[in-house]
């Protein structure tokens, strides 16, 4: 059975901003880009766990999308009681690490 795939509103928000950044509005390379990361948010239902234990926090997986230097970390917890996969946050992973008690996901 798939796993239910949720953005909260800091991940929801992360993807307008991309959106808007890479201005997917107004180029079509841009908006296919934009629906690929999509999809691969998406995809997680069917294999949640691929994505690598983060540097932060052995509570937290990362799915890397993109290539240098337009490379993603898709920042999420996988729920197996409740079959959920839980998307925290969205980020260029250029940006340095985050702290779990200074950064709020």
């Amino acid at each position: 059975m798939p796993y239910l795939v949720r953005l909260s509103g800091r991940a929801f928000r992360d993807l307008e901003t991309i959106y808007e950044f890479i201005e997917a509005d107004v180029s079509e390379t841009a908006f296919k880009w934009f629906n690929d990361l999509s999809e691969a948010i998406y995809s997680l239902e069917h294999v949640p766990e691929r994505g690598a234990i983060t540097p932060e926090s052995k509570k937290l997986r990362h799915l890397l999308f993109g290539e240098t230097p337009d490379t993603y970390r898709v920042i999420y917890t996988v729920d197996k009681r409740k079959q959920a996969v839980n998307i925290l946050h969205i980020r260029h992973a250029a940006r340095a690490q985050f702290s779990i008690d200074g950064e709020m996901l």
